[in-house]
């Protein structure tokens, strides 16, 4: 009979600051940590088929933020909900697990999340992946550009964040811009959703909206830290992603130019249609991670139409 290696997944709760964040877990314990961050409007559970895939070689971490998932959502009067205090708690959580190297995976909201961890603790990151995770102004579609104008004291700003809360936005989100919408499973979105709806969930996510303009002021602090530290670097990117454009995926290019870049005919969501393409890269680059010093990878950059897993 032959061997068949399906990791356990574990689903834990830890205690952060008085936070209870939820976060998943798999993989050898002695493995290096691939800690993953989530995007907007979903939570760990899109990493889900990611973590079966990867489980037996690697280990992986995904934590939900506050506000998000099966992560505790404390009232606004309670919590500020900032990207600032998303990357403190993402902080808290990697001390309290005792996470202090690890490669970065960041996704959408996880780039801004992710990024601000990187430049307090650049000591901490290994190695970083990038799926469709913005730190340029060129990869803003018009779409992401008049998401961001909605800011505090913008008349309509508010009113015009909820009304992207929709279980029609938030399916769009998933299968626009996929070239197969069969290959992407019901449950992502229905899931999100389901969160979005619950109490005072809606809020939160008006709250970070309105704070998004301060990723952009940021793009060029996390272009320098880039520039200055060249972590190895996977950028694996869905071209047809509305929000954020295949430029921002070639942009990390000019700060990190030994980046490996792979654009995918995809949307925002690439790992629910090209998981079978993109898991073999991110394996493929965990592996070289813990055989080769940082940075002495060399480039590789494909952009096709039909994916394929490079040799």
């Amino acid at each position: 009979m032959s061997e068949l290696t399906i990791p356990h997944v574990h689903h834990r709760h830890v205690d952060v600051d008085g936070l209870r964040v939820f976060y998943r877990e798999t993989g050898p314990a002695d493995a290096p940590v691939l800690l993953l961050l989530h995007g907007f409007p979903s939570a760990s559970h899109q990493f889900r088929r990611l973590f079966d895939a990867l489980g037996a070689r690697h280990r992986l971490i995904a934590p939900d933020y506050p506000g998000f998932g099966h992560s505790e959502a404390p009232a606004s009067d309670a919590f500020r909900y900032r990207f600032d205090t998303l990357a403190d708690v993402v902080e808290g959580f990697c001390r309290a697990l005792g996470l202090d190297r690890f490669a970065l995976y960041v996704f959408d909201f996880g780039a801004p999340v992710g990024l601000r961890l990187a430049t307090r603790h650049p000591e901490w990151i290994t190695g970083l992946v990038v799926q469709n995770g913005n730190a340029y102004e060129e990869g803003l579609s018009d779409q992401a550009r008049a998401f961001i104008a909605n800011r505090p004291g913008v008349e309509g700003a508010a009113e015009r964040a909820r009304a992207i809360l929709t279980l029609e936005i938030t399916r769009s989100q998933y299968e626009g811009g996929t070239g197969d919408p069969t290959l992407v499973a019901p449950d992502g979105w229905t899931l999100d959703q389901h969160h979005l709806d619950l109490p005072g969930r809606k809020d939160i996510q008006v709250e970070l909206a309105l704070d998004y303009h301060r990723n952009v002021e940021l793009y060029p602090v996390w272009q320098q830290w880039l520039r200055t530290h060249r972590p190895p670097t996977l950028v694996v990117w869905g071209r047809n992603d509305p929000f954020f454009t295949e430029p921002g995926a070639r942009a990390y290019l000019r700060d990190v130019p030994d980046a490996e870049l792979h654009v995918l005919d995809t949307g925002h969501f690439a790992l629910e249609e090209k998981l079978p393409e993109i898991a073999p890269l991110i394996d493929d680059f965990l592996v070289r991670l813990r055989r080769q010093p940082p940075g002495t990878q060399s480039r590789r950059s494909t952009s096709v139409t039909k994916p394929s897993v490079p040799r």
